[in-house]
């Protein structure tokens, strides 16, 4: 907004105010912008503003492309309109344009040696852009305009207005520099204007600009008003900081009285061109009644503070999220039509692919005509340093657990399969489920229940005398033929039985469990190198290896026994003596080290995740930490570690290629000495296997395609299925673990990729835009840890605890919009400092507590099961109840309860139908618009009815 100051005989327009969504201040003390604040303005203004418009002069649609043309149809108007005399016009048209001076060029002017980092930031960022100038020759000129009559103001706002439909992207055309214009200053007469690029950034494409300008002068007697709406929007030179064209002005001249207010006139018509409502109305008005029912449209919604109860100079911060006006817009006489709830959740059913196709592999067809279209982007969409830091984080996330949990299985199978089988069993599952799943964004792993399935199958077969691998070849493959039989009747449908009471428990208890191991991890460091409490120390260590005289005398002879390690000792087959054998040699600090590097994982992680949102330094560098958080924080305590020179526990990746047990191979013969009716002894342990496997994978797919996280690329379950189903055959033939979608994983990679807006304006929080969905990051992750045989120089020096901090970090991230959780803390607090959730307006809070109770035990036995070696195969068929417990909370809560309790529809999403459902019979005697693509109707009830459309005259 900018004033017109008078300093001699020199004019000129001072910005002083802005708008794009929240107003700024010049503080000309201070000579900067104020922080974006909600406008607040008096009812007097508002009053003074609908005067002016409905008695003042009102142009629609002028043909004119520069401000000179603009100036000279507004002088003839306003002297043929008899509200300006002859003699003043030259005079009006001098102060029009006179030189605009904005806050920009003004802190250039004075600029002070020191600079913050993110003005030098800015000033970098914009060098590159270079300048912008439109020099053209003007078009001719042309009266091809609508009018009406004006009155007064005092500043010019520059108010920024998005449409999408009607206004292209922002514009190189050719607009018109004068170099004749009055401007107030000698040395700048000819000057280029120097847009403001560095705020370029914030404001949306296709941007249009509406100028209010404001001033007081000594040469008028009463107050002329125009307000001018361009037939095509066209840069004016200087007129806005930024060089986006202007559709909109509205000019206010009066003379010089105590009594003015013309600044409170001017930001009362900035912050109606910034409303949505209005700013839509302005745009496709026809005539003068209809920018008025614009304005009564804008009081009947506006909010009185009384001055007793509240200072206007306190300036209100902007929201954290903008309330919708779809309410505004909706059409009084159309009440929306009550949709039946089955039909609702049946079509929902049917865009996701969990409804039955009734054809055989129907719901595959489905899903690879859903997914085939977006195939090419699945890469396109990856070319991004966001899939860089995901790719980094998940496939240190990844590593560590293949490792120990193939360290798991070497013990639970007799190391028919271990870490390197582990690490084989990732590249191959990851690069075919990343190149062809339906739904690339689940990352795939390894879990404790088939851990269990595998520990059981071995012990049948060391009792029956088979070979483990050859019977579990037969197992895999029917495990994939069953698979294949679900694929095909569809039975992924039966996903959408499982809700937010089911999904919730399931993902809070593998986060639960992820924090669990990660702490337990680190105490299990403190067993090995346990902290010296005593006053001394005893630094001896008495162990060592005794020959083994069943050796061959050569082998007994080439080693000195005595200096052997315990490993090697075991691997001759010798024996350990001496009273220290059963511990660790002490080194001291091993274990606060590790403490030190767990927790310092962790809190650097979630600070810098979180650093996007800090008040440091420019957007971009903070997005770009925020992004590469965690990588940071195993950079930084890798190195700590490493320069710290304590003897800390390290990653332990295989340094050769080759399976694990010399006696198997890569391929599995399908008996090796087993008798032929293992084939049908498999059946039964794989229907187990099957049941384990569709569960894990279908509610971590559930998880990950929740609405919440607007995915725009569709599901995958039956195509997913089928992919899995593929590769457990492989993994089977060649003697590999199984792996399935691995929930915390899955929801951190998810979080990983999210996208905010880039460009928001000054005041207004980024808001939430979905996932970059794409197959990149899961290819690179899996394809790198497939190749970590041949990092183990570089893996060798990461530190464990800081892996398990990573761990713990995940765990905590994974609980992060978890309602369930939410409502866990809930039960803690007192009313009075509870959140504003939904569901505690809408709900009971005894209600509330009681769902959560029978959710938390439900997760309590669930944790039971699964702590168990014993039961946790069991887990799988728990979750199965888990449903039916769902299902009978129909006896106990209402429908309306359980459908806000248990609801997948997103918190805000669910928020807006609830405030649409209370406006709901409350329509009469308010102004509301319907501003459909070539349709407004502007309402005031009872006291005037005017429609908008394309045919009506204009008069």
């Amino acid at each position: 907004m900018e004033e017109l100051f008078t300093e001699g005989d020199d004019m000129e327009w001072k910005e002083t105010a802005r708008w794009i969504k929240f107003e700024e201040d010049v503080e000309e003390g201070g000579n900067r912008w104020s922080k974006p604040h909600v406008a607040t303005l008096s009812l007097h203004s508002l009053f003074e503003l609908r005067s002016l418009l409905l008695n003042g002069t009102v142009i629609l649609d002028m043909d004119a492309a520069t401000i000179e043309q603009i100036a000279d149809l507004v002088i003839d108007m306003l002297i043929s309109t008899k509200r300006l005399e002859q003699e003043k016009s030259e005079k009006v048209k001098e102060a029009f344009l006179k030189r605009h001076r904005h806050q920009h060029q003004r802190q250039k002017a004075g600029l002070p040696f020191i600079r913050s980092l993110q003005d030098i930031g800015k000033n970098h960022s914009t060098s590159k852009t270079g300048c912008f100038t439109c020099i053209g020759k003007p078009p001719k000129k042309k009266k091809n305009y609508q009018h009406s009559n004006g009155d007064s103001i005092k500043n010019e706002s520059n108010t920024l207005v998005s449409e999408k439909e009607k206004v292209p992207r922002l514009l190189k055309s050719t607009s018109n520099v004068s170099i004749n214009r009055n401007h107030s200053g000698s040395d700048l007469s000819n000057d280029i204007p120097q847009h403001n690029l560095a705020f370029m950034k914030k404001i949306p494409p296709g941007a249009e600009a509406s100028n209010i300008l404001v001033g007081e002068v000594d040469f008028l007697e009463k107050t002329l008003s125009v307000f001018i709406r361009l037939n095509k929007a066209q840069v004016l030179g200087d007129l806005t900081e930024v060089p986006v064209p202007t559709r909109f002005l509205f000019l206010l001249l009066g003379p010089n009285t105590s009594s003015s207010g013309y600044h409170e006139i001017g930001r009362a018509m900035a912050t109606l061109m910034s409303d949505e409502v209005f700013h839509e109305v302005a745009y496709r008005a026809r005539n003068r009644s209809h920018l008025l029912a614009g304005i009564d449209e804008f009081l009947d919604a506006v909010t009185v503070l009384p001055p007793g109860e509240w200072d206007p100079a306190i300036r209100i911060e902007p929201p954290a999220a903008i309330p919708s006006q779809d309410i505004r817009k909706r059409p009084p006489e159309k009440v929306s039509e009550e949709i039946d709830e089955e039909e609702e959740e049946q079509k929902l059913r049917e865009e996701s692919g969990l409804a039955r196709s009734g054809t055989l592999f129907g719901g595959l067809k489905n899903d690879l005509k859903r997914k085939a279209p977006w195939y090419w982007s699945d890469f396109k969409d990856a070319l991004s340093t966001q899939c860089i830091a995901s790719w980094i984080f998940l496939y240190f996330a990844c590593l560590s657990p293949i490792i120990t949990f193939g360290g798991l299985l070497a013990e639970a199978t007799g190391r028919n399969m271990a870490a390197m089988e582990s690490l084989v069993s990732g590249f191959v599952c990851g690069l075919g489920y990343g190149f062809f799943s339906g739904q690339p964004l689940t990352i795939l792993g390894s879990t404790g229940p088939v851990l269990v399935f595998e520990t059981i199958v071995y012990d049948f077969c060391s009792k029956m005398g088979w070979d483990y691998l050859s019977f579990r070849f037969w197992i895999g493959t029917w495990i994939a033929i069953i698979l294949l039989l679900l694929v095909a009747i569809d039975a992924s449908a039966l996903v959408c039985y499982i809700t937010r009471f089911t999904e919730e428990n399931f993902a809070t208890l593998i986060a639960f469990i992820f924090i669990f191991k990660a702490v337990e991890n680190v105490i299990v460091i403190g067993k090995n190198f346990p902290i010296n409490t005593s006053g001394s120390l005893n630094g001896t260590y008495e162990c060592s290896c005794l020959v083994n005289d069943s050796l061959p005398i050569a082998h007994r002879e080439i080693s000195n026994w005595t200096s052997l390690n315990k490993t090697l000792c075991s691997q001759l087959n010798g024996t350990l003596l001496g009273s220290d054998c059963n511990r660790v040699p002490y080194v001291a600090d091993v274990f606060l080290m590790s403490i030190l590097l767990f927790l310092g994982t962790f809190l650097i992680s979630v600070q810098l995740k979180d650093f996007k949102n800090a008040l440091f330094f420019p957007s971009k560098v903070r997005q770009f930490v925020s992004d590469f958080a965690v990588i940071i924080a195993i950079l930084s305590m890798t190195f700590l570690d490493y320069f710290s020179n304590i003897p800390t526990p390290k990653l332990q990746v295989p340094h050769e290629f080759k399976p694990t047990l010399p006696t198997r191979g890569w391929l599995i013969p399908p008996f090796r000495g087993n008798p032929i009716y293992s084939i049908f002894l498999a059946i039964p342990p794989a229907l187990l296997g099957t049941i384990l496997i569709f569960m894990d994978q279908q509610i971590t797919c559930v998880i990950i395609n929740r609405k919440e996280y607007k995915l725009k690329k569709g599901c995958g379950y039956h195509l997913d299925l089928f992919v899995l189903a593929g590769l457990i055959q492989i993994c089977s033939m060649m003697g590999l673990p199984w792996f399935v979608a691995a929930t915390v994983l899955s929801i951190n990679h998810v979080n990983s990729l999210k996208l905010e807006s880039e460009c928001a304006a000054p005041g207004e929080k980024p808001q939430f835009l979905g996932v970059r969905e794409q197959r990149v990051t899961h290819i690179l992750i899996f394809l790198t840890i497939g190749l970590s045989v041949f990092l183990t120089p570089m893996l060798g020096h990461i530190p464990m605890p800081v892996l398990f901090g990573v761990f713990l970090y995940m765990g905590v991230a994974s609980l992060k919009g978890l309602q369930f959780f939410d409502r866990i803390l809930i039960m803690f607090m007192p009313n009075k400092y509870q959140p504003d959730y939904m569901f505690l307006r809408q709900v009971p809070i005894k209600k509330v507590h009681l769902f959560t109770l029978i959710q938390l035990a439900c997760l309590i036995c669930l944790w039971s099961i699964k702590s168990f070696s014993s039961t946790s195969i069991l887990f799988p068929l728990m979750l199965v109840v888990m449903i039916g417990i769902r299902k009978s909370l129909d006896l106990i809560f209402t429908r309306r309860e359980l459908k806000i309790l248990d609801d997948l529809m997103p918190e805000l999403t669910r928020r807006h139908q609830v405030l649409n459902d209370k406006e709901v019979g409350f329509w009469g005697g308010v102004s509301k618009f319907f501003l459909g693509p070539k349709l407004v109707k502007l309402e005031k009830y009872p006291y005037q009815v005017c429609s908008i459309n394309e045919k009506e005259t204009i008069t």
